[in-house]
């Protein structure tokens, strides 16, 4: 919901697990994905490392898990950025802005 407020972004999907993410971001291509790292059937480590090898799609990496080894896997996986769920939403906003670059932001 925070990010439809947002003029720049256009929310193009939503997914309920790992498995649909990564099969709505081929259909969709979106240019920017916001995965979390717990999710059932895929989780979100699984998920990005699966859309990042399809594609130019940027993942964003948002989760309560916020320990080093699970950022790591995250980045190694092909995340663009890593937020903590406990940061500001302005820092996830900047982070999957700078993920966008200068492409048209469809999350």
């Amino acid at each position: 919901m925070r990010l439809a407020l947002e003029p720049d972004f256009d929310v193009v999907g939503e997914a309920e697990n790992g498995a649909k993410a990564v099969e709505s971001c081929s259909r969709l291509s979106p240019s920017i994905v916001l995965m979390d790292v717990e999710m059932p059937v895929m989780d979100g480590i699984r998920a990005t490392a699966a859309i990042r090898e399809e594609g130019e799609t940027a993942v964003v990496v948002f989760s309560f898990h916020d320990d080093q080894g699970t950022v790591d896997r995250a980045l190694a996986a092909g995340a663009t950025a890593f937020v903590r769920k406990q940061q500001p939403a302005e820092e996830l906003i900047a982070a999957l802005r700078l993920a966008a670059g200068q492409k048209e932001r469809r999350v």
